[in-house]
């Protein structure tokens, strides 16, 4: 039987803590330890949303696989939502809203996506996001050039942004929506990206055929449907090595966009969550959101 562990109350059996997870040696138990260090911050971005699971139990070079549905033996204690998986459907999924829980969802492995609405207001989201993923040999540093030009194209529209690293090779951007049908978001952020692709010729490309990439920042915008989810700030991913989707200052941005690398990996978040704190705090500021453009 693997060691119990009280958590905040809760009795938790956290197994394998040697296995090595990643190939620069990173083990369970260092992953373990980075969401327990980084609950404060990350806690408020699970809050009320129905987590997806993309799992690998077994480490980055083994199978990974995408779970949605509520684990076999998921301690009663958990929070468990009912919400919509079609017009004609529903499911149940993890609710993460407390320590204990967000541990026991650690110890599964997994990265923890979420979509832009709350379990209790299916698909009416609170936040509009956009992804933006290079190809090569478009690197980072164009996605930041792109992501300059989205700040101020939505700053014109009212809008306050905020980036991240996604955790693989490009940048999150998101913003903080009064409650708005998901179906509308996602409209006004394909034109939005299509606007993108007109003005920086060249340089971005919103349709997802894979041919048009090359070279080129691809501006995802289909993560605001409703059926979609994104990475939450401050988990890790399972890359090549232990990475995090961590909250960016828009210096680091710029900075970026001159060849500043922009990786930040577990052991980098707890000086760097103690210098800045949580710099995607104002998203859960509900006086920061705005209406969604209708022009």
């Amino acid at each position: 039987m693997p060691p119990m562990t009280n958590v905040a109350g809760r009795r938790l059996a956290l197994s394998n803590l040697d296995k090595v997870l990643y190939p620069d040696g990173t083990t369970k138990g260092e992953l373990l330890h980075h969401y327990a260090t980084c609950a404060d911050v990350l806690l408020p971005h699970l809050a009320g949303r129905p987590v997806s699971f993309l799992r690998y139990p077994d480490g980055v070079s083994a199978e990974t696989f995408f779970a949605k549905n509520v684990p076999p033996g998921t301690p009663e204690w958990v929070t468990v939502a009912e919400v919509p998986r079609s017009s004609r459907s529903t499911g149940r999924q993890i609710v993460i809203d407390d320590l204990p829980s967000l541990m026991w969802a650690a110890n599964l492995v997994t990265e923890l996506h979420v979509p832009q609405w709350h379990a209790d207001a299916p698909a009416q989201a609170d936040r509009l996001v956009l992804d933006l993923d290079p190809g090569a040999p478009a690197t980072v540093a164009q996605c930041c050039t792109v992501a300059a030009w989205l700040r101020e194209r939505l700053a014109a529209d009212g809008l306050e942004t905020w980036p991240k690293t996604s955790g693989g090779k490009g940048l999150h951007l998101m913003t903080a929506l009064r409650p708005t049908p998901s179906e509308a978001v996602s409209a006004y952020a394909k034109r939005l990206a299509a606007e993108a692709e007109r003005e920086l010729t060249g340089l971005a490309v919103h349709r997802m055929d894979r041919s048009l990439r090359p070279g080129k920042v691809f501006i995802d915008h289909g993560q605001n449907n409703a059926a979609k989810t994104t990475a939450a700030p401050y988990t890790a991913r399972a890359a090549r090595t232990p990475t995090v989707s961590t909250p960016l200052t828009w210096e680091e941005v710029d900075a970026g966009s001159e060849g500043a690398p922009l990786v930040l990996r577990i052991g980098d978040l707890p000086e760097r969550v103690g210098t800045h704190g949580d710099l995607f705090a104002p998203l859960l500021d509900t006086a920061r959101a705005r209406p969604l453009p209708t022009r």
